[in-house]
């Protein structure tokens, strides 16, 4: 099952009919929808709609790409058939989602991809996935989140556009998110996330919040993820709950940060990297 679900992100724009899914799974095509439907809750034709769909809303919500654009790219042969399977979806309008996000039913629409991907691509991380890199002072261009974890998306919204027209695209300069809270453990109105972008020029006054901000050197714990990267907490779990623990390593006065290496949609959800930072002194 984990070999179809890889096979679902990496070949969104093919053929991942029931027979040609089950194929991937070496099952025959009867079974394979049974199991695959007793397995995650969903029947394989509902996922593969809802991964399109996913990919479809990243690009309205944070690539700015035309309605029509995205309702070829996403297997419909025009925008009326996509923007009405759009809004069965997600209660909103492929264009009115471009402009203004509502995110709460977009976060329940992703739910059996997220319960999905939990059952059958679960990392089972080792001590030797961790390696220890002496990390450079990082001058950061840096917007604050503060408040519901649910409304991040605005926030990556206005800074993708501040960056753009900043000059900073993320294949030039490298993307940082610096985690101050725990979203399992903190208040929705205290929650804290840093969005980054590595920079080494001045950062102009602007109405959008982006201030100069640094990632400081020293030691650091580094884990690599390779998939969906929706949810860090199980990779941040192992580092400080399992490997810190054994390691005889003692934390450094930094909150964790991440680096969004390869992210989605630019590549298939289950080809994007992230490396974990853990502090160390």
């Amino acid at each position: 099952m984990k070999r179809v679900l890889d096979h679902i992100d990496g070949h969104l724009d093919e053929d991942l009919s029931v027979e040609r899914l089950a194929q991937v799974a070496a099952f025959s095509k009867y079974h394979f929808h049974r199991q695959f439907s007793e397995l995650f809750g969903i029947s394989v034709a509902r996922y593969v709609q809802l991964v399109r769909m996913k990919r479809a809303s990243y690009r309205l919500a944070f690539r700015g790409a035309s309605v029509m654009e995205v309702a070829l790219n996403s297997g419909y042969e025009g925008p009326e058939a996509f923007a009405r399977a759009f809004k069965q979806w997600l209660e909103q309008t492929p264009n009115d989602f471009r402009k203004q996000p509502n995110w709460t039913p977009w976060l329940q629409a992703l739910g059996p991809i997220t319960q999905a991907r939990s059952q059958a691509m679960a990392n089972d991380f080792i001590d030797g996935d961790v390696r220890i890199v002496d990390f450079s002072d990082t001058p950061v261009a840096l917007l604050e989140h503060r408040g519901d974890p649910s409304r991040i998306g605005d926030s990556v919204r206005r800074f993708i556009s501040w960056r753009r027209s900043a000059g900073l695209p993320p294949r030039s300069s490298a993307t940082y998110n610096i985690f101050h809270s725990d979203p399992a453990s903190t208040a929705a109105e205290d929650y804290r996330m840093d969005i980054c972008a590595a920079t080494n020029g001045s950062i102009e006054p602007n109405e959008v919040g982006v201030v100069e901000g640094l990632i400081p050197g020293g030691r650091c714990a580094v884990l690599r993820l390779t998939g969906a990267s929706d949810d860090l907490g199980a990779g941040f779990t192992f580092l400080y709950a399992d490997w810190l623990p054994r390691s005889g390593e003692e934390l450094r006065d930094f909150p964790p940060f991440a680096q969004r290496v390869k992210f989605f949609p630019e590549v298939p959800e289950n080809e994007t990297v992230t490396d974990l930072f853990l502090p160390l002194r």
